[in-house]
């Protein structure tokens, strides 16, 4: 009667040892059932006969929202990745009023209600026009505090109308105001960041302008941040196989012998002082062999007396001519 008895003895003592292993053994990761935040601030509006742009803010969520889908009567036209915040909704038909709402999603596959629905009416069909509106002048950029920034330009003219402005950062359209608005609200913005904006006119045959003059802003750091250390007042000229780079070193309390150029946010070269830099503005030439048309955004940065590398300058776009 002694055997049964010790083979029940073990078999309760393993059943323990495996509960307490158990025990051990980390709590799985709670599942993610909370939807993104409802987008805000949509807008929609005509760029020509075809389209419409649709803008909108950021939505958030309790771990992070990875994108983003457009719907046009209730239907999805457009997925896109949580960086993006505004895309042009194409192939539509002329004179046709549509209504547009967006919906973020989470990485578990939640997804927030829509928002609230915006509407566009595309414009009017219109005879061929291959002329593009005249360039905005007059740009200036204020700060709204470290994170937002107000553009303002004179008005384009166009042999029809102009349509829409378009800004570009670093030769990226960030935003779209319609033609009538010679203002631009911008949000987003890093603390303590050398930004270079322009501004395109924009017609109904979607013929753009040219790029106005940029205008700069540095945005204010954050409490307790140091200085911005870019590089000042950039430019870029093109030459016939070559360009030509001028600008104004950061102050940093000793010469600024190192500085690095990049092209398209890719380095390039490092550009070194073979003896005491220059007072005042530096130049720099170098070679492109790239065909005519070909477009570079350039920027620099310092190096600064503890070897570190410093903020970097605001943008400019240049083309190969």
């Amino acid at each position: 009667m002694q055997r049964p008895l010790a083979a029940s003895l073990l078999t309760a003592l393993a059943f323990a040892l495996a509960l307490t292993a158990c025990s051990d053994a980390p709590a799985p990761a709670p599942k993610d059932t909370r939807a993104p935040t409802v987008p805000t601030g949509v807008t929609a509006t005509a760029g020509s006969a075809r389209t419409v742009h649709v803008m909108w803010s950021a939505a958030t969520d309790d771990r992070a929202v990875t994108g983003y889908a457009v719907y046009r009567e209730g239907r999805k036209v457009k997925d896109l990745p949580a960086t993006t915040l505004m895309t042009d909704v194409v192939g539509l038909r002329p004179a046709t009023a549509y209504a547009f709402t967006v919906r973020a999603r989470d990485a578990a596959g939640n997804v927030s209600p829509p928002s609230a629905t915006v509407t566009a009416t595309t414009l009017p069909a219109v005879a061929e026009d291959r002329t593009p509106p005249t360039t905005p002048t007059a740009l200036h950029v204020t700060a709204d505090g470290g994170r937002a920034a107000t553009l303002r330009w004179a008005p384009a003219r166009d042999d029809t109308r102009v349509t829409a402005y378009d800004v570009y950062q670093a030769d990226t359209r960030i935003h779209t105001v319609p033609g009538t608005a010679t203002t631009a609200h911008l949000t987003g913005l890093r603390p303590g960041t050398a930004y270079a904006f322009t501004v395109r006119a924009r017609d109904a045959a979607e013929n753009s302008s040219p790029d106005s003059a940029p205008a700069d802003l540095t945005t204010a750091p954050s409490p307790g941040a140091p200085p911005n250390t870019a590089p000042r007042d950039l430019t870029a000229t093109a030459g016939k196989g070559e360009i030509t780079l001028t600008w104004t070193p950061p102050i940093t309390g000793a010469p600024v012998t190192h500085h690095e150029l990049h092209l398209n946010g890719r380095f390039t070269t490092t550009i070194i002082w073979g003896t005491a830099p220059p007072p005042g503005r530096a130049t720099y030439t170098f070679p492109v062999q790239d065909p005519p048309g070909t477009r570079y955004t350039v920027t620099l940065r310092a190096q600064l007396p503890d070897g570190t590398w410093g903020d970097f300058s605001a943008p400019r776009t240049v083309v190969v001519r």
